[in-house]
């Protein structure tokens, strides 16, 4: 006869075993569904250049729902157009300030910009 005070195995795991999301609800609940386009093309890559370290993340048109100013050519980057939020990697006040300090190209623009080089 089985006690009654002993834990159950959920889906053949030891009792007080911890699924990959490190909670002890193995199986319980939904399934997140996973955005495949965002996963495909949303990570930061870094771009060195003569004017310094650059993050560059591309954002799909998908994402893109808001109208922002392209520094490159001081035109707007409408909603809907596939376009590069950059910022600078090597700030000198910080990567959180530099972070906040991000900016939206146009990817032409942003591969077609003039360095200007530190003094």
């Amino acid at each position: 006869m089985p006690r009654s005070n002993h834990p159950r195995r959920t889906n053949g795991g030891r009792p007080g075993q911890k699924n990959a999301s490190g909670n002890g609800t193995a199986g319980n609940g939904p399934a997140e569904e996973l955005d495949l386009e965002r996963a495909r093309s949303g990570f930061p890559h870094r771009e060195s250049a003569p004017d310094g370290e650059w993050m560059v993340r591309p954002i799909t048109a998908r994402n893109a729902a808001k109208i922002y100013t392209c520094p490159g050519c001081h035109r707007p980057v409408q909603p809907g157009i596939a376009h590069l939020v950059v910022w600078q990697e090597d700030s000198l006040f910080g990567a959180a300030a530099a972070l906040t300090d991000r900016r939206h190209w146009h990817s032409n623009c942003w591969q077609s910009r003039r360095y200007k080089y530190r003094r």
